[in-house]
């Protein structure tokens, strides 16, 4: 198991996140996830602290394969262990999947880290409203 880092203060002080508003209609995707690299490890300790508190505690986190730097099995995030997963499906090459026990799942699009602003504005604001 790996821990993630605890760093000093971040050198970028916002988490590029968008969520979706809660409907009682169900989503393909729930929002859009900016990271600045591909390495989990760093990124994601930021993500899971960002996240809404009503999402509960993730416990599972899915991303592509072949996308996203090698990772461990699991990871130690916030004295919690994160399982992490990897899969290779086509049918979602840019999203990350986040699993809380008995309070949901939930999918982000993740916007390339080398994307520019200009270009990751209009896809962060479509997967929060829903036009993925």
């Amino acid at each position: 198991m790996t821990t993630a880092p605890q760093s000093p203060l971040p050198s970028h002080p916002f988490l590029r996140l968008r969520l979706a508003s809660r409907s009682g209609m169900p989503r393909p995707i729930d929002g859009a996830w900016w990271p600045r690299s591909y390495d989990l490890l760093a990124e994601l300790p930021s993500l899971l602290a960002g996240l809404p508190c009503a999402w509960g505690h993730i416990t599972s986190v899915t991303v592509n394969g072949a996308t996203w730097s090698a990772v461990p099995g699991r990871m130690l995030v916030s004295n919690q262990v994160v399982r992490l997963g990897r899969t290779v499906a086509a049918s979602a090459p840019h999203t990350i999947v986040l699993l809380a026990p008995g309070r949901g799942r939930w999918d982000l699009l993740v916007v390339p880290p080398d994307t520019t602003e200009e270009a990751a504005e209009p896809l962060m604001a479509g997967a929060a409203s829903g036009h993925d």
